[in-house]
């Protein structure tokens, strides 16, 4: 069985592990009868040997958060307040009002547990440039422009790789 990251092994590989190292067979011979590693049983065998615990525990984080919960219904409150505000200013009102200072993939974090997004209104939406609705293509034919291109050997006599350039009337 491949270990995955962030993920435990099954409760029922966990059991027979144990149960092999029970009946005296070594960790090596073990990790490769289950195809685990080796430092994965001694430490399933020593944490069982010292605690009795056969499951694997929680996995958390051990650093704790920043933000209490009381500062996280103050967000909730500004964020209902000032639904246009950005992330960066967010974390600038956190610091100014709540003398806590994050950073914004923590207040993106925040913002996610709490079930909150910072999507934009309509009403703010950038406006397209005229590049994107083709209102500028009849400029194309009138300019004049010189073209460049890259030639292996030049015709003229010139170096390997000399870049030519020609006058061209469209782009």
């Amino acid at each position: 069985m491949a270990w995955s990251r962030g993920r435990a092994y099954s409760q029922d590989l966990r059991d027979r592990v144990l149960a092999a190292v029970e009946e005296g067979l070594s960790a090596r011979e073990v990790a490769e009868q289950f195809q685990v590693s080796p430092s994965y049983v001694i430490k399933a065998w020593q944490r069982f040997a010292r605690t009795g615990e056969r499951s694997a525990r929680a996995q958390r984080s051990h650093t704790p958060r920043k933000l209490s919960e009381r500062q996280h219904e103050a967000i909730r409150t500004q964020v209902a307040a000032k639904p246009d505000a950005t992330m960066a200013e967010l974390c600038a009102w956190v610091t100014q009002e709540h003398g806590v200072s994050i950073s914004l993939a923590s207040m993106w974090t925040t913002l996610s547990r709490l079930g909150l997004t910072l999507k934009k209104s309509s009403a703010r939406r950038r406006a397209r440039t005229s590049r994107r609705r083709g209102s500028a293509r009849g400029l194309e034919q009138a300019v004049s422009c010189p073209r460049f291109f890259w030639t292996p050997i030049c015709p003229t006599g010139g170096r390997y790789g000399e870049v030519q350039y020609e006058q061209d009337q469209t782009i």
